[in-house]
């Protein structure tokens, strides 16, 4: 059974940085294919960036253009998500998730696609 623990979100100023981590355990986190989703007040839970097992990543070029990054940490079993400028729009709660099967990069975005999902951490922008 894979479980997954978010940590890292907190209260930050616009401008500011932080740097999401989700802990991975069950399965190497080279086998899977990790993404980050968020989910704002009143929202649907959207996809933010995934990381296939491969090691290609996909981003949602729209609400991160290129502030977001996701990385891997094998040894640590580790998946994080540096998130640089942040804005008032990026409030949200954020989820790590995992899918056991190769999923092809148009498919990355769906929630569904997904069999393993942490707790999420908030993030929260403002002054």
């Amino acid at each position: 059974q894979v479980q997954l623990v978010e940590s890292g979100g907190g209260l930050v100023h616009p401008g500011g940085s932080l740097r999401l981590s989700c802990a991975v355990s069950g399965r190497t986190v080279s086998t899977l294919t990790m993404a980050w989703f968020r989910q704002a007040p009143g929202k649907e839970r959207e996809f933010v960036t995934a990381m296939k097992s491969s090691g290609g990543t996909s981003y949602d070029v729209a609400s991160v253009k290129g502030r977001f990054t996701v990385s891997r940490d094998r040894g640590k079993n580790m998946v994080y998500l540096q998130m640089n400028s942040l804005n008032a729009e990026d409030t949200a709660i954020y989820y790590c998730a995992a899918g056991r099967g190769s999923l092809i990069t148009s498919s990355l975005r769906l929630p569904s696609n997904y069999d393993y999902w942490g707790q999420g951490t908030q993030v929260t922008v403002g002054s």
